[in-house]
């Protein structure tokens, strides 16, 4: 088991989905709570609360580094700190170069990647001055590989495989690990919704359409599911991962192993 009791970890986009499954595993394991994103925030936290932990919400638009800052604010005014950062917050959007949106290209590039530098920046003085701490960035098998119409999404995910890699260079000789995890497909709203699509374009059920969406990339044919990849962030946050720096984790099914 890991022990977490007495630290607090920040998940950024984590009213729902994979962020607050990763919320729920860091719970379970002991450690404060602060939330972000625009999902259902009251069940979100009820469902922390009844896993025994505290927590706290903030609404941080990920666009905006005075936000992210208050952010931060909060999390040390309630609980002295942050001890373990999971960037998590991301969109996504599907177009051809020459006709991808300009707006779109720039609200992806700064949730999905430069919202992690800010979040960094704010975090690494706090966890050198404990000599411990855990940055996680949750990338994509996209920061590994490419897809046709995800442009944006890919050279933010490729950003964030950057970035993990030189913050784990600048802290190697501390207590301080950061780490990227790049899952495959996960059963979000928004694959389910792509899901949805196949089973009423193709005219066949949606578990055939399922298979077919995971047939495409996903060698297991299985999505990765939030708990899995909150149980990785745990092993990456016990003494197991005191010497894995700069990784980054592919939990895709075979995607990236063809």
């Amino acid at each position: 088991m890991v022990n977490l009791h007495g630290k607090t970890a920040l998940v950024t986009g984590s009213t729902s989905g994979i962020g607050l499954g990763i919320a729920q595993a860091l719970a379970q394991a002991g450690a404060n709570i602060v939330l972000n994103g625009f999902g259902d925030i009251e069940a979100a936290l009820a469902s922390i609360r009844t896993l025994g932990a505290e927590v706290t919400h903030h609404a941080a638009d990920m666009r905006r580094p005075d936000e992210i800052e208050a952010m931060f604010a909060l999390a040390t005014g309630r609980f002295g700190g942050v001890d373990v950062l999971v960037n998590n917050a991301g969109i996504q959007h599907v177009s051809p170069v020459e006709d991808f949106p300009v707006q779109k290209w720039d609200d992806i590039l700064a949730i999905n990647l430069t919202s992690a530098f800010h979040t960094s920046r704010l975090a690494l003085p706090g966890m050198r001055a404990a000599n411990w701490g855990r940055i996680v960035n949750i990338a994509s098998v996209h920061g590994l590989v490419g897809s046709a119409g995800k442009s944006a999404y890919v050279a933010a995910k490729h950003g964030l495989v950057g970035l993990t890699k030189v913050t784990a260079l600048e802290t190697a000789a501390t207590g301080i690990t950061c780490n990227a995890i790049c899952p495959g497909f996960v059963l979000t709203p928004l694959v389910a919704a792509q899901i949805d699509a196949i089973a009423q374009r193709d005219a066949i059920t949606a578990e055939a359409a399922q298979a077919r969406l995971l047939s495409d990339k996903q060698p297991s044919g299985q999505f990765v599911t939030p708990e899995q990849l909150g149980n990785l962030v745990l092993m990456l946050c016990s003494p197991f991962g005191d010497q894995v720096r700069g990784a980054a984790w592919a939990m895709d099914g075979g995607w990236t192993a063809q």
